[in-house]
């Protein structure tokens, strides 16, 4: 990342991790197997959903999270346990909700689906634990707070492979 321009060079990579990420869920855990390939070998790359959620990366999460993480840090400075512990609290009562529903709502109206909160209501909570798990427990206690952002952005590759795989899981039972 360019330290002279730290906005423009995190939302420009955490777009490109969220494309990524669906790349990835799609080629290896479940892209749409080839027209006429018998093999799973063979999977077609479906654009448009890559194009959707580098969408919901670049309007929302990149820049969601690259100011919620600034602010987080001038309200609550420095990597004591209280510090630390309130971190983690405020970002999983606050920032976790709002990301975790704007990526299945902002997808959904990317889709124009008639219900949008139709995959938020069926995958929220199961999302929601796992970025308990995986996402506030090692951000702050771990990383400086200078490297946070790309940190997350490591750490959300993982996540939007698991939500782009987890919201494909009823599209592909219903084929």
């Amino acid at each position: 990342m360019n330290p002279a321009h730290p906005y423009i060079s995190n939302v420009l990579g955490y777009t490109t991790l969220f494309a990524s990420a669906d790349l990835i869920q799609q080629s290896v855990l479940g892209g749409k197997p080839a027209a006429g390939s018998t093999s799973e070998d063979s999977t077609v790359i479906d654009w448009c959903q890559t194009a959707r959620v580098a969408t919901v990366g670049f309007c929302f999460h990149a820049n969601f999270n690259y100011h919620w993480l600034r602010g987080l840090e001038r309200m609550l400075p420095g990597g004591g346990v209280n510090a630390v512990t309130g971190k983690v609290v405020v970002d999983q009562l606050i920032a976790a909700p709002l990301t975790i529903s704007a990526f299945y709502i902002g997808l959904s109206f990317l889709e124009n689906k008639e219900d949008l909160f139709e995959d938020w209501r069926q995958k929220f909570w199961t999302s929601y634990k796992v970025h308990v798990i995986l996402m506030a427990r090692l951000n702050f206690a771990l990383v400086p707070p200078v490297a946070r952002t790309v940190f997350l952005g490591g750490i959300a590759l993982a996540f939007t492979i698991f939500l782009c795989h987890l919201r494909q899981q009823r599209d592909h039972k219903l084929e």
